[in-house]
């Protein structure tokens, strides 16, 4: 009697160990799984802000442009001059899918690594009126570089002083918050440059922009 006693114990230490083993394995395998869903969906969101965040502007602006050849010890010159007028279409662009990050799934953390730095493309449309030349002082290739250069100098600070970066800038946050957004609905962690972000006004401050 006492022997089937003892075997019954010892079955039922068995069945135990073996239906606490069969939950554990159960439990990890769907933490794994959970891991791995978060996971995949962080990445997908990240594939989904991955993309070229572009912000176009007009400007234009009415440039005189005047030069003198002179000769005979100053005595004699010979000017050139055109009224120009400038219109101009300027994109400033994010590339996103440049963007570096690391996901850390132990953890629960996904770190922005590296941020592309804005792109600005002018493209001027140069048109030339009121041309005054000489034979001995004529536009030449070298006054239309100047006059180009001269004239994406000037628009880059017009850029510099508008709304246009300032609008781009929105857009980039606006994207990166996405991120951010996901993050903390699922119990993750955002970092960018060694610090937790936790709000689209930390991601402002961090990457250093004056919005």
């Amino acid at each position: 009697m006492q022997n089937l006693i003892k075997r019954i114990i010892g079955i039922s230490v068995i069945v135990l160990v073996i239906i606490l083993a069969f939950k554990y394995c159960q439990f990890k395998k769907e933490d794994d799984s959970d891991i791995q869903y978060n996971t995949n969906l962080i990445q997908q969101q990240i594939l989904n802000v991955g993309k070229l965040v572009v912000t176009e502007g007009h400007f234009s602006e009415v440039v005189t442009y005047k030069n003198q050849q002179k000769y005979l010890m100053d005595m004699i010159s010979f000017e050139k001059k055109a009224l120009i007028v400038v219109n101009a279409n300027v994109t400033v662009a994010y590339d996103l899918h440049q963007m570096k990050y690391d996901i850390d799934e132990k953890n629960k953390t996904i770190t922005i690594l590296n941020i592309p730095k804005e792109e600005i493309t002018i493209n001027p449309d140069i048109q030339f009126y009121d041309v005054e030349q000489s034979k001995l002082n004529p536009f030449t290739g070298e006054d239309y570089n100047k006059i180009n250069k001269s004239v994406k100098a000037n628009l880059a600070k017009k850029i510099e002083k508008s709304s246009l970066k300032t609008n781009a800038q929105n857009r980039l946050i606006s994207e990166l918050s996405k991120i951010l957004i996901l993050t903390n609905s699922m119990g993750w962690k955002l970092q960018y440059n060694g610090k937790t972000i936790e709000s689209e006004t930390e991601l402002t401050q961090d990457l250093g922009l004056k919005l």
